[in-house]
């Protein structure tokens, strides 16, 4: 299941819906991003992140299903924000769920690479020096480049 809203969300609340409709599921994995208050050296006061409708929908659809083709995962939830949030607001949760633990594991840390990668974003940050588009990290595309499957 995909969100992509501009409201908050409660952690534990969709984790409750999510296992209510899987009482079969041996393993969960989670992953929540929040908004930091300090960027490097910088420090943010606030985040934005833009999106285009339909265009970000799709993408992680695309996203979600490369996640299901990989590992036997029973279920999967993306919720993604936009629009502008404070630091320690959550931005992103990831909860996948699988027979096993280690393919819950691996699918939400993927999920994730290919999220902060992949997924049509665009993160604005605020803070006493001004404003700053967010580029996208070596560290970041290095961990997307370690799904890549063998040619």
């Amino acid at each position: 299941m995909i969100k992509v809203q501009l409201q908050p969300f409660d952690v534990g609340d969709e984790y409750a819906a999510l296992k209510a409709q899987r009482k079969g599921v041996g393993g969960f994995a989670m992953f929540v991003g929040s908004v930091r208050d300090v960027s490097g050296s910088d420090d943010v006061s606030a985040m934005t992140l833009e999106h285009y409708p339909g265009m970000t929908e799709l993408a992680l659809a695309e996203i979600e299903a490369e996640a299901r083709n990989r590992w036997p995962l029973h279920a999967v939830l993306i919720i993604h924000r936009y629009g502008t949030m404070l630091p320690g607001e959550d931005i992103v949760l990831v909860i996948t769920a699988s027979a096993h633990r280690e393919d819950a594991f691996q699918a939400c840390e993927f999920l994730m690479d290919w999220l902060k990668t992949k997924a049509p974003f665009w993160k604005l940050e605020e803070g006493k020096t001004g404003l700053r588009w967010v580029d996208a990290k070596a560290s970041d595309d290095a961990a997307t480049t370690r799904w890549s499957k063998p040619q």
